[in-house]
Formats: C-alpha cells, sequence, structure tokens
C-alpha cells in the first residue's frame, strides 16, 4: 500500500509573525521556517503505518520554491521513502494545490493520501476536501485515530457533538487533527540517510495544471495591542465598567 503525505513549509510556530512595512505581507526575512505541525502528524501517522507493515511505500510532497526541499527532507529523515517537489514561485492557494495534488494522485496511484488539517499561515483547511472533491475520493476529516484493515480505513474524527466514526473504502483522503499521534524527532542518522534517499522534481506545467492565482491581497495588519487589566474594588465598580466603559451589559 502506497501513502502520498503533502507537507508545506510554514514559519515555525515559535516565531513571532512580522508584517512588512508597507502591509503588503507577512514579512519572512531571516524567519526560521519549519513544516506545518498538522503535516507532521501527517507523516508520523504514515510513517507508523509501514512500520506496523500496513504500507509499504511512504511518500512526501510539498509545493512551493526549491526552499521546499529542505521540510521534503525532514519527511524523509522522519521515514517517508522518497520525495517531490512541486517547484513554482507562484504563491499557491488551496484549490491550486489541491489540483497539483489531484494530478499527483493520478500519476502515483496512492491507496491513501494524508494532509494536515489545515496550515499554521492560512488557516483555510480546505485543501484536504478539495482534493477529495476533485479525485472523486472518500475522505476523513479531523482523524483523531486511524485504522487501516480489509482495504478499508476506520477514521475517528473529532466534530461538534464528541466523536464519530466512519468507514472508507481506500483509496481514501484524510486529514489529521492534533490528538491523532505525537511526531517523532529525526535522529542525526536518519537526517544524514535522508540526504541520499529519491527526491524528484517537477513543475506544474509537468503535471498540466495551470497555477494562477485568482485571490489577491488587499492588506495585511497586525492585530491590534491588547490593553493591560485592571483590578477593581467591588462588584459595584467592575459592573459600572461593564457598562459604561467596555459598553458589554
Amino acid at each position: 500500500m502506497k501513502v502520498l503525505v503533502a507537507v508545506k513549509r510554514v514559519i515555525d510556530y515559535n516565531v513571532k509573525v512580522r508584517v512588512k512595512a508597507d502591509n503588503t505581507d507577512v514579512d519572512l526575512t531571516n524567519v526560521k521556517m519549519a513544516m506545518n505541525p498538522f503535516d507532521e502528524i501527517a507523516v508520523e501517522e504514515a510513517v507508523r503505518l509501514k512500520e506496523s507493515g500496513v504500507a509499504t511505500e511512504v511518500v512526501a510532497v510539498s509545493m512551493g520554491g526549491k526552499e521546499c526541499q529542505e521540510q521534503i527532507r525532514t519527511a524523509l529523515a522522519l521515514g517517508a521513502d522518497r520525495g517531490i517537489l512541486v517547484e513554482t514561485d507562484e504563491k499557491l492557494g488551496s484549490l491550486s494545490v489541491a489540483k497539483l495534488l489531484k494530478a499527483l494522485v493520478d500519476e502515483e496511484k496512492p491507496d491513501l493520501v494524508i494532509l494536515g488539517k489545515q496550515a499554521i499561515d492560512s488557516d483555510n483547511n480546505q485543501t484536504g476536501q478539495m482534493l477529495a472533491a476533485l479525485a472523486g475520493l472518500p475522505q476523513g476529516t479531523f482523524a483523531s485515530e486511524v485504522s487501516v484493515a480489509d482495504g478499508k480505513v476506520a477514521v475517528t474524527r473529532e466534530v461538534d457533538g464528541g466523536l464519530q466514526t466512519i468507514s472508507l473504502s481506500l483509496p481514501a483522503v484524510l486529514t489529521v487533527d492534533l490528538r491523532l499521534n505525537e511526531p517523532r524527532y529525526a535522529s542525526l542518522p536518519n537526517i544524514m540517510k535522508a540526504k541520499r534517499k529519491p527526491l524528484d522534481t517537477k513543475t506544474p506545467a509537468d503535471l498540466g495544471v495551470t497555477v494562477e492565482s485568482t485571490v489577491t491581497t488587499l492588506k495585511v495588519e497586525a492585530p491590534a495591542e491588547r490593553q493591560a487589566g485592571i483590578k477593581v474594588a467591588s462588584v459595584e465598580e467592575l459592573v459600572e465598567k461593564l457598562k459604561n466603559e467596555a459598553k458589554v451589559i
């Protein structure tokens, strides 16, 4: 069974995001980049499926500039077998990524496609669902538990009312949530081995996909600074401030 895992290059979650002075975009100058945390969970689940004998091959895919090779190599160090970089300088939206992934699904014929439920930079939570629709595949989103057997995958997913378990026929698309697993750290020997694992480079044109953006960013602003809290001497004073200053009651 082949598993395809998508990984995205994003600003490291420990880094404080800065906005450019002209408010056109986020400032990426000298900023530490990393693999999207939800995608780390997706890679870990794929590697666990391989270690348990369910999967035979794990393919890591990323899209963007040449620097995205770094995140693919990270996935290879975590246990993926080979990588594919779809290289483009275009700013990719969710639909463009889904179209590129659909082309790779047609080419690679994976039994399972695993993605993080969302990326921490755009927070769109769209790509997995769009891919499933384009490829005509069943989907299990927000997965907190995954079990593969007899040509089906059982997915326990987190919904507003609690937990829901569904059964999907393979091939299928999964998007994973935080509670699915705890990603491992890549060991130094595996990091060295990852440098020798195959990494193919393609372009959107190679896959027959046009990736022109249909979304225009008008302005990017940092959130307003939070004001410091205050202490009040009595309930009466609290009510007065909530009513007359905060105007919430």
